[in-house]
């Protein structure tokens, strides 16, 4: 941005200040009014085509364009311009334009010199009659404009101010609603979620969470606990070891009963997730645990299944079969010795019948076995 549009922009901004400004400004033309005992006194911003009348005591003019201003020639000079007869002066005797439909015949101007040493207009007295000023009420005059100056400064620094409170304010309120989103989706999961940080100090957690501890440990879960206090002590070398896992960056889940041999007991699955800040450093481990109680009793029941098809399978095959075998060994036997009889033949197909169903039978439980024992890995 070039020095002319940024001098263009702190007018701009000075413009639409109001209220208590203009009074203040006021205040300090009726000082310089008095101080010059002159009629009129402003305080002036010069924009891109016009004149601007930020403080007008005594007149209601707005603006006027730049090209009929005195100012122009205060800032262009970046020095204060005195004026006494403005009849007597050529730049200005034929282009000024009347105030309060008078003209001025006496002006004195000194520029607004910015921190950033922009001149972004005047502070400047006008009379309808000759006068002269004295070099002390120009150097007051040019103290007045350095405390015109730094009253917009200060304006401006508390425009910005109040400008960013209400934007942190917008944010917050937006910020407060996303949380307060986050923390109904948040409580309203079944599954338990506790964020610890680097201490193993509990640092935030849900309503599943809280339940589940006061439930089971008959304990309140509070902020700043020690995970270690809710951890069942035949399992606390294990979670460290997890724990030390997630923390050096490396997601990590297992499987665990908590809670063992009581009326609590339950099966847990249970991630340990790396928590990091915006620069990637871990800061923290999330727990997200879920019950698999339901889960496992229904495992421990296709065991039970698994193990008495085992038990029926080796009757099957050992208990049926070994009349059968018995049978098939005295065919063989008669065949031999060459004995025969009307319905051997018949009796010799049924029994190898019977055993070609019982290993049918076999066969069949053997692979339901394999396949129920697939359902469970998978």
């Amino acid at each position: 941005m070039s020095n002319k549009q940024q001098r263009l922009q702190k007018v701009n901004k000075l413009k639409e200040l109001e209220g208590q400004f203009v009074a203040d400004l006021n205040e300090i033309i009726d000082l310089a009014i008095q101080m010059c005992n002159v009629s009129l006194g402003f305080v002036t911003l010069l924009d891109t085509n016009r004149h601007w009348f930020k403080a007008n005591p005594g007149t209601d003019i707005v603006f006027t364009k730049k090209e009929a201003a005195f100012c122009n020639y205060v800032v262009e000079q970046n020095d204060a311009v005195v004026i006494p007869d403005t009849a007597a002066d050529e730049r200005f005797n034929q282009e000024q334009q009347p105030v309060n439909t008078k003209y001025a015949r006496f002006y004195a101007g000194t520029p607004l010199v910015t921190k950033d040493g922009f001149v972004i207009g005047s502070l400047c007295i006008v009379d309808f009659e000759p006068t002269q000023l004295s070099a002390g009420q120009v150097k007051s005059l040019k103290v007045l404009a350095k405390q015109v100056v730094n009253l917009m400064d200060l304006n401006l620094s508390l425009r910005a101010l109040e400008q960013h409170h209400e934007q942190t304010q917008i944010q917050k309120m937006t910020i407060g609603e996303s949380e307060m989103k986050l923390k109904a989706i948040f409580d309203s999961s079944k599954d338990t979620h506790i964020l610890v940080g680097r201490q193993l100090e509990v640092l935030a957690f849900n309503k599943s969470a809280s339940v589940f501890i006061r439930n089971t440990y008959n304990k309140k879960l509070s902020h700043g606990d020690n995970i270690m206090d809710y951890t069942d002590p035949y399992l606390t070398n294990q979670f460290a070891k997890y724990f030390a896992i997630a923390m050096a960056g490396r997601s990590i889940k297992r499987e665990w009963i908590l809670k063992r041999d009581s009326a609590h007991a339950c099966w847990k699955q249970t991630s340990f997730i790396p928590v990091k800040d915006n620069t990637g450093v871990v800061i923290g481990v999330a727990l997200n645990s879920t019950d698999i109680t339901t889960r496992k009793k229904h495992e421990e029941q296709i065991k039970i299944q698994n193990e008495a098809l085992q038990r029926i399978a080796i009757i099957q095959s050992h208990e049926l079969r070994r009349p059968v075998a018995s049978l098939l060994g005295m065919m063989d036997l008669m065949r031999i010795e060459k004995i025969d009889f009307g319905y051997f033949k018949m009796m010799e197909h049924t029994i190898n019948e019977l055993d070609e169903k019982i290993r049918d039978i076999v066969k069949d439980s053997e692979d339901t076995i394999q396949v129920r024992h697939l359902a469970i890995v998978a």
